[in-house]
């Protein structure tokens, strides 16, 4: 990693945010300022349709860490998530959603539990979600569970800190977001999980709908398992937080 590189990436996948960008912007501006980290706010828009790519490229013109990407066209969480994480320059990699859910204020936390693992994973305490999205949540964490045996039980919470390297040489596909402890594993990584605020959404309507998740997740999770029995390729060595 050249010597300009910053230490610490942030990569959020936007799509129709618009309302929540400035307010996002600024918390992390606020939390990640004053600390000790050099850092880069990757924001990646996802083809929205309400003016999201102009107000993060005006944001962008007032704030030398944030780099926005913008796709032509929507293509899905993962697809934006793979993208900042080409485009990320730092040794730790933070990702988080970009409705003002997920706490800025809880990423020094997450970087920090980094410390003997290679992937930190929140848990949403006191989820600010319908009670059936809590339920359509909890039966899909177990189901994946029993098939993948990542050990994680909260993995729809976008909250999480990498290291790069282990994101290095994981497949990429529609659905990835919802695996990536399982193929980090798989990748040689170390997985732990701490619990994290979660906040009401201020702005909009989730996009989430038990409909357009269970039966393209169901097929996604075969071929995560298949994945792992045929997984080739060299471990990265673990390295040490920042």
């Amino acid at each position: 990693m050249p010597p300009s590189s910053p230490q610490l990436s942030v990569v959020i996948p936007v799509y129709n945010e618009r309302e929540s960008l400035a307010a996002l912007v600024a918390e992390l501006t606020a939390v990640l300022g004053p600390s000790s980290w050099t850092y880069e706010l990757v924001l990646v828009d996802d083809g929205s349709a309400d003016g999201s790519a102009e107000v993060l490229q005006e944001l962008a013109g007032s704030n030398p860490q944030l780099s926005p990407v913008c796709l032509e066209v929507n293509r899905g969480q993962s697809a934006a998530l793979a993208t900042g994480f080409e485009s990320a320059r730092g040794g730790i990699v933070v990702t988080l959603d970009g409705d003002l859910q997920n706490d800025p204020a809880d990423i020094p936390r997450v970087v920090e539990a980094l410390d003997g693992v290679d992937l930190v994973s929140g848990i949403r305490a006191e989820r600010h979600d319908s009670w059936q999205r809590r339920l359509a949540s909890r039966v899909a964490n177990w189901v994946r569970n029993a098939v993948v045996h990542d050990g994680v039980t909260d993995v729809g919470c976008s909250l999480k800190a990498y290291r790069t390297e282990f994101l290095a040489g994981i497949p990429v596909f529609d659905g990835m977001h919802r695996f990536l402890p399982a193929l980090v594993k798989a990748n040689g990584g170390r997985v732990r999980e701490i619990p994290v605020n979660h906040r009401a959404r201020r702005f909009g309507v989730s996009k989430y709908t038990i409909g357009n998740r269970m039966w393209r997740g169901l097929g996604d999770l075969y071929g995560v398992w298949w994945l792992q029995r045929r997984w080739i390729g060299e471990k990265p060595v673990p390295g040490e937080t920042p």
